[in-house]
């Protein structure tokens, strides 16, 4: 299908819906390396304007990508379910933004998540400014659970991601320790190992294990280690509470990751048997990035705003406890500056929202990017106010493992002091049981000292 609009006497030509929908995403570095960005600003109107008056229904009849060949397609457009995207099915684009900032409430967008695609969802924001992208994810509310609950209205949880270059307990369990005190790890305690070693990745489960234990903290850990990885400890006898896994939105980034679909179910069967939650039965974690299935040459294509919309479908297929959008990390070729980035997470966090996903950022950039920590906290306080679930908890935000600039202990802090919003109920417990309920003790709790968690 053909797409044309003409806009101060010149007709504007889209190929097809692919093509309409990488002309009218706003400005980023990836897309401009891809070779399918609008070649002008007067060209990505014209395309914002022809997308606002396509009808949504036409997303269930044309793909972006072949069904016959990619089988992210096929989940999309198999477990699509049109009794819930009838509300919705008589807009265009441009109507169903005006229906999403006006009389959408929180109960109807439950309803309408499985009739939504990630392409609907991806083309609407690509008519949207950053209010409306806040306004909408406001209105959304995804729970998760497995020792918490996770997503509550009136909360802010933390990942507690205390990496370490070589995978030293010690300094994993300091900056654990650092974390807890300043009432990070709720949302989990998630260590990016420094390799992919099966038998350090159950040594690290065992340790966070005993300390979740030992003070019997209402919370949850992971070894972001590959799916593969993660099945082996689990057939070792390793205690793994949630499985990681990078996903992409395409059937090649995910062979790219070493991943099927298959794979993941059969994951998450694993770790479902292990039945290690107490309040819950979510034991997926999913990281997603914009860019990643360019850097994979397998976008086919497509705009990377929308190929990230697409992996939600995948995550949203495994029930998960976690889902973030590391947004800044892949780099600036693929988002350039402060500016890209801070759309490109609000942007990650309301589609993610729309389509049902417990949605978190890491906000975050790399060294050799044009943003500093000041594009970071502009991010960090928009997304807090759109009601993101979780952020990261990094000592310093400085990753001294990972070498990218992300969120420091510090700044949920001030989130939540600025947002009056607290951590997940059940940590919260915890915290003024442990004496931690301001999270800024001068000294050590009783009962919580170093040498019980292996620092002395």
């Amino acid at each position: 299908m053909v797409f044309r609009h003409t806009l101060r006497g010149t007709i504007h030509r889209f190929d097809d819906l692919k093509s309409l929908l990488a002309a009218a995403s706003p400005l980023r570095s990836g897309d401009q390396l891809a070779g399918i960005a609008a070649e002008s600003a007067t060209a990505r109107v014209a395309a914002q304007m022809a997308l606002a008056d396509l009808p949504l229904a036409t997303f269930l009849s044309e793909a972006v990508i072949p069904y016959e060949t990619d089988d992210v397609t096929r989940l999309i457009l198999d477990t699509h379910e049109r009794a819930a995207f009838s509300p919705v099915a008589h807009l265009t684009v441009g109507g169903f933004r005006d229906w999403l900032l006006g009389e959408a409430d929180p109960v109807s967008l439950v309803a309408l998540r499985p009739g939504l695609t990630p392409e609907m969802v991806a083309a609407v924001s690509k008519l949207m400014r950053l209010q409306d992208l806040i306004a909408v994810a406001a209105k959304c509310r995804v729970t998760s659970a497995f020792r918490n609950t996770l997503g509550l209205p009136g909360r802010l949880s933390v990942r507690l991601q205390p990496n370490s270059p070589t995978d030293a307990p010690a300094e994993i369990a300091a900056a654990t320790l650092d974390g807890l005190l300043l009432g990070a790890g709720d949302a989990v305690i998630g260590i990016n190992p420094a390799t992919d070693n099966p038998d350090t990745t159950h040594r690290l489960l065992d340790m966070l294990a005993q300390v979740i234990e030992r003070y019997d903290i209402p919370t949850q850990s992971c070894v972001l280690a590959h799916v593969t990885t993660t099945l082996r400890c689990i057939a070792a006898g390793a205690p793994v509470d949630l499985v990681f896994q990078s996903i992409g939105g395409t059937q090649g980034t995910n062979e790219s990751f070493g991943i099927s679909l298959a794979l993941l179910a059969e994951a998450r069967e694993a770790a479902l048997a292990l039945g290690r939650g107490t309040v819950g039965t979510n034991v997926m974690y999913f990281e997603t990035g914009q860019g990643s299935a360019l850097s994979a040459a397998a976008h086919h294509g497509v705009d990377q705003q929308t190929i990230e919309a697409r992996a939600y479908a995948v995550a949203r297929q495994f029930d998960p406890l976690l889902v973030n959008s590391v947004v800044g990390f892949i780099g600036p070729e693929y988002l350039y500056d402060g500016k890209q980035i801070i759309r490109a997470g609000l942007e990650d966090h309301m589609c993610a929202k729309l389509l049902g996903l417990p949605m978190g950022v890491d906000v975050c950039y790399t060294n050799h990017a044009e943003a500093d920590q000041d594009d970071m906290d502009g991010l960090l306080t928009l997304l807090g106010v759109a009601g993101v679930n979780f952020v990261m908890g990094v000592p310093g935000a400085d990753d001294v493992m990972l070498s990218y600039q992300s969120t420091s202990f510090h700044d949920s802090l001030y989130l939540r002091a600025a947002l009056g919003l607290r951590p997940a109920p059940e940590f919260c417990a915890w915290l003024d049981r442990m004496g931690l309920a301001d999270a800024t003790p001068s000294v050590l709790p009783a009962g919580l000292t170093p040498a019980l968690i292996g620092l002395a």
